[in-house]
C-alpha cells in the first residue's frame, strides 16, 4: 500500500481506488440509487442476550446502504441520509465531514458486496456476536498461539472471550466505559493517543475495530499493519481496496434466531 501517515492521504487513496473500480466496472456514471438510513439497535443487531454492545449503549449508530440489491453497513457517530449516484458518493468530503465518511463507507460496502469483492458487510444479529467472538478466539489460537492482545474498541462479547484465554489490554472512546473494569480488564482511555499507541507497541496482536475508518483514527493504527487485525463489518469494503487485514464472521450468523 502507498505509504500513508495522515487521514487526508488515506481517504484520497481510498476514494481514488474506489472510483477506479467503479469506472472499470462501468457503473460510476450510471444512476445508481443508494438508500441509506440509520438503523435502530434492534434492526442492526437484533435481540441479544447482553445489552452492553456499543450500538445499544452508545451514541454511535449503524447506517445501511442498499445498492444494486446488496447491503452495506457502517458504524458511525455521524449518521446521515443520502440518495444519489455513485459518482456523487465519490465526490463527498471524507477528510473533513464525518457524515460523508459514514455514507461513503456504507455505500462502498454495498458495492463491494455486489461485485463479490467483500463479504460480511452486514452485522450479525441476535446470538451471532457471541458465536462470532468464540470464532475469533479459535482463529487466534490456531494461527497466533498465545499473544498479548490489544483490543481497540469495546466489543463486550469479544473481550469476554479473549479475557478467558489471553492477556488483554483494551481502550475505548466512550466515557461510560473508560476507567471501568470489564471481565477483569481495565478499559483505558482511547481518546488519549499515547495510551492507544502504548497498547499497540506492547502487544503481540492488535484487534482494532473497523469503525476507525469512520471516525478517522484508522491512520493511527496503520503503522502496526504487520500485527493488526481489523474486526467487524464497517471495514468490509475498504480492507480489500487498501490491502488491510480484517477478521469477521458475520455471514455465518445472519440467520440465527
Amino acid at each position: 500500500m502507498t505509504h500513508i501517515n495522515d487521514a487526508p492521504s488515506f481517504y484520497r487513496e481510498l476514494k481514488s481506488r474506489f472510483r477506479e473500480l467503479l469506472t472499470k466496472e462501468g457503473i460510476l456514471g450510471q444512476q445508481v440509487v443508494i438508500n441509506t438510513k440509520s438503523l435502530t439497535p434492534e434492526e442492526a443487531i437484533g435481540i441479544t442476550g447482553r445489552r452492553d454492545f456499543p450500538i445499544i449503549t452508545g451514541k454511535d449508530v449503524m447506517v445501511q446502504a442498499e445498492c444494486m440489491g446488496s447491503l452495506g453497513q457502517a458504524f458511525t457517530d455521524a449518521p446521515s441520509a443520502f440518495c444519489g449516484t455513485l459518482e456523487e458518493i465519490c465526490s463527498l468530503d471524507l477528510t473533513e465531514d464525518p457524515h460523508s465518511r459514514g455514507l461513503f463507507i456504507a455505500a462502498l460496502n454495498a458495492v463491494m458486496k455486489h461485485l463479490g469483492r467483500a463479504d460480511c458487510t452486514v452485522h450479525c444479529r441476535n446470538q451471532g456476536p457471541e458465536s462470532c467472538a468464540m470464532d475469533v478466539v479459535r482463529y487466534i489460537a490456531g494461527r497466533c498461539g498465545r499473544p498479548n492482545i490489544a483490543l481497540i474498541g469495546y466489543q463486550p462479547a469479544m473481550l469476554e472471550q479473549l479475557a478467558k484465554e489471553y492477556q488483554v489490554r483494551a481502550v475505548d472512546l466512550s466515557p461510560a466505559n473508560i476507567g471501568q473494569e470489564r471481565f477483569g480488564v481495565l478499559i483505558e482511555d482511547g481518546r488519549i493517543p499515547e495510551v492507544s499507541q502504548d497498547l499497540c507497541r506492547r502487544a503481540d496482536l492488535i484487534l482494532c475495530t473497523g469503525s476507525t475508518v469512520c471516525n478517522g483514527s484508522i491512520v493511527n493504527f496503520l503503522p502496526y499493519k504487520d500485527k493488526i487485525l481489523f474486526y467487524g463489518t464497517t471495514l468490509a469494503g475498504a480492507a480489500p481496496l487498501m490491502d488491510l487485514p480484517r477478521l469477521c464472521f458475520a455471514d455465518r450468523y445472519q440467520d440465527l434466531p
